[in-house]
């Protein structure tokens, strides 16, 4: 389902190019060690591009799943929101 959009730049209607998946990094992974993990955090995005002044912007797919991506804990094995930079559950420290 698309959605009727004005770009901020111009005001003209921007068109929803595709869906994708839009990878969300926090910084105890700028080193890929754990890439299913990594993906596992993808959010679903619907683009729209305005075709006069070519400005893109992503928004939440319209099926996309309420709250934010979750993380299984290696330590505890609980799920939490994934941008906790330490486990609420156990307290593991995802920077080390």
């Amino acid at each position: 389902m698309s959605r009727h959009l004005s770009c901020l730049r111009c005001g003209q209607t921007m068109h929803r190019i595709e869906n994708q998946k839009l990878l969300l990094v926090p910084s105890d992974m700028l080193l890929v060690t754990r890439p299913k993990q990594l993906l596992d955090s993808a959010a679903e995005v619907d683009v729209y591009s305005c075709p006069d002044c070519g400005k893109i912007e992503f928004f939440l797919a319209d099926d996309h799943e309420e709250g934010l991506p979750q993380r299984r804990c290696p330590k505890c094995g609980k799920q939490h929101d994934f941008d906790y930079p330490r486990c609420p559950f156990c307290k593991y420290d995802y920077s080390k």
